[in-house]
């Protein structure tokens, strides 16, 4: 049920919002894995902090998927009360099937987010036209914008370019985030700006975030932004001002610090990186298990010679 809360005063823009840095943020939880509500708001100031333009909750970094309904809820909830109408809060609705992501759709409206992040159905084979009619199933359910996200890694389905061409005739889409990796595909998304110019192409694979902003992308939706944004923010000024020595430099220390994603599995790695700069404890929902101390060790030497203040002993 929607709560009796009192609507924040928004001060952004769409347009503003996707021409950013909006980090899928990680879901901080308790040792009864719970959310942790302090370290949810101590994350977002963090974020908002370096220079992001938004917030996107319950993604693969967020464990969306993986998580309760009532957690979701509280991942949702948290994060609308702590950005306070700053930035928009984009919830990802990432299930396997229709009727499951219009409840999380629902959820998630009721809960206060601004725009919701959708992508293929997956566990069965979905073709372009069941993509299309998941997509349409969902935007007839609930009031709320759509990101799309095209996450074959996670979904096992592509998201064409024709398909979301089709689909992005809808004014209700706002975009799309592409994690794929295929730079032939991300430049096909691109392209149809050329008929619809308000819709925002943003890149979630970091290893191609400066390459995609100066060949026409609009924005970044990167996992380390977490515990990273000013450097991803960074990244983005320079794009826009041309500077290519600049983000040639920042994309290198982008991709040196990726590395840390190959010790262990890459989400508690991340959660270990984020704790260790006070960002949580590092716990992933189950099955997942924390980073080992071996495995913490070798991120926090990654993180240190990038700068960041890291211990590899997280409480």
């Amino acid at each position: 049920m929607p709560s009796d809360r009192k609507a924040p005063v928004n001060r952004w823009t769409w347009g503003g919002a996707l021409t950013g840095v909006v980090p899928p943020m990680i879901s901080p939880l308790t040792e009864s894995l719970a959310l942790d509500a302090e370290a949810l708001a101590r994350l977002v100031e963090h974020i908002l902090g370096g220079g992001c333009s938004g917030l996107f909750v319950l993604g693969g970094c967020g464990e969306g998927a993986w998580l309760t309904l009532d957690q979701r809820a509280a991942v949702i909830r948290g994060t609308r009360a702590a950005a306070a109408g700053r930035v928009p809060v984009l919830a990802g609705v990432m299930l396997p099937g229709t009727g499951p992501a219009i409840e999380a759709a629902r959820q998630a409206a009721d809960e206060g987010a601004d725009a919701l992040v959708l992508g293929s159905p997956y566990y069965f084979p979905a073709s372009g036209d069941m993509q299309r009619r998941h997509v349409e199933s969902v935007l007839a359910a609930v009031p709320l914008p759509v990101l799309l996200y095209n996450i074959p890694q996670a979904t096992h389905h592509v998201l064409a370019p024709g398909t979301v061409a089709q689909l992005a005739q809808d004014l209700r889409i706002l975009g799309i985030k592409d994690s794929a990796g295929n730079f032939e595909a991300f430049q096909g998304f691109v392209a149809l700006k050329k008929s619809r110019p308000d819709f925002r192409v943003l890149q979630g694979n970091e290893f191609l975030a400066a390459a995609s902003l100066l060949q026409g992308g609009d924005g970044l939706v990167p996992g380390m932004g977490n515990f990273a944004p000013a450097l991803f923010a960074g990244l983005i000024r320079a794009a826009r001002a041309g500077d290519v020595p600049t983000c040639t430099h920042l994309q290198e220390q982008i991709s040196d610090l990726c590395t840390l994603h190959a010790h262990g599995h890459w989400l508690p790695a991340l959660k270990a990186a984020c704790a260790m700069l006070g960002l949580g404890n590092g716990i992933p929902s189950r099955p997942l298990v924390t980073a080992t101390e071996a495995e913490r060790r070798a991120i926090a030497a990654i993180l240190a010679r990038h700068g960041f203040p890291a211990s590899p002993k997280i409480s």
